[in-house]
Formats: structure tokens, C-alpha cells, sequence
């Protein structure tokens, strides 16, 4: 298969907030790999964890592993959904969502690590093939998401850079090796 390469977007493209992630994104010369590698990695540093190791908190009030991991299942589901109906030219404008509200109702501690670990698998196959399909010219397409313009390759960044951003937090603040 060819390897769909995608532009970085333009400052236009998204909120200021997302810049954040899209900066740290290097320019996407392979989607379907950039999204394999990047899973697989989260996967090897996620894997081994048990269930008790999964449940730790590095502080007061902050998510668990498992919680992290059912967060980025979570929000990659609904930058996917932004992306399919961007991708496929419906501009009805989407609602935000509340991660601190969509992660205590995940209960994602009560579940087995390895199943959370599976869901994240799985939502990122989705994803990927959902990427696959997009032809070249809908990556440019521009919709409304939580009030703000973005386009259909800025979510792909975005994507890219939310989990990026928190393999280096539970690297760091979690001590999970990458």
C-alpha cells in the first residue's frame, strides 16, 4: 500500500490550545505507520503493568494508569468521529466533551488492565483504518468542533500528539519506561 502522507496543518486549522500536541508531531510521511508504531509502543510500555501497578496514582487526586489509558481510548474515539465527519464533508458543528467528567464514569479501575489495554488496541485499529480510507482531498476539509474551526489533518496531529503527550507523562510522572 502507498504511504499517505499527510501536510502539517496551518495555524488556522485549530484551536491555539491543540498547538501543543501539532508541534510536537513530526511531519506525517506515513499515517497508517506513524499510527502502528505509535500504538505499538504504547502497548510495550503499557503491557507488562499488573493490575496493582496499573491502579497507582502519582498523586492526590490524579488518574491511574488504567485511567490514563481509558482517557486516551476515550478522546481517540471522538477525534476519530470529528475526523470521519470532517473527512467526509459535514459541517454540523460538534460538541466538546469533559474528560474529567468521561473518565470517573469509565470505572476503568474496576477492570482488568489487560482489558483496557485491549480496548486501546482496538480503538486505534479503528482508527487506522479509518485513516486508510480517507481520500487525499478530504484531509484539508474544515468543520467546527467545541466552537472552534479544525481540519481534518489538524486531527489527525492532534491524535498523534495527545498520545504522544501522555506516554511522556506516564513516563515521567508515573515511571513507566518507554
Amino acid at each position: 500500500m502507498t504511504a499517505i502522507a499527510i501536510s502539517r496543518p496551518q495555524s488556522d486549522e485549530f484551536a491555539p490550545y491543540y498547538g501543543k500536541y501539532i508541534n510536537d508531531v513530526a511531519p506525517i510521511e506515513d499515517a497508517v505507520g506513524v499510527l502502528t508504531v505509535q500504538s505499538n509502543r504504547l502497548v510495550r510500555q503499557l503491557a507488562a503493568l499488573s493490575d496493582a501497578q496499573a491502579n497507582f496514582r502519582y498523586a492526590e487526586g490524579k488518574w491511574s494508569v488504567k485511567e490514563v489509558l481509558g482517557h486516551v481510548s476515550d478522546a481517540e474515539r471522538i477525534f476519530a468521529y470529528r475526523l470521519l465527519r470532517i473527512a467526509r464533508g459535514d459541517g454540523t458543528p460538534m460538541p466538546g466533551f469533559d474528560e474529567n467528567e468521561y473518565v470517573p464514569a469509565g470505572k476503568f479501575d474496576a477492570r482488568a488492565m489487560a482489558d483496557v489495554l485491549e480496548e486501546w488496541i482496538a480503538v486505534r485499529t479503528a482508527t487506522t483504518a479509518l485513516v486508510r480510507g480517507i481520500p487525499s482531498e478530504a484531509w484539508t476539509r474544515r468543520g467546527v468542533a467545541n466552537g472552534q474551526p479544525v481540519s481534518a489533518r489538524a486531527i489527525l496531529y492532534i491524535m498523534l500528539g495527545h498520545i504522544d503527550h501522555h506516554a511522556t507523562m506516564l513516563e515521567e510522572r508515573y515511571g513507566i519506561a518507554r
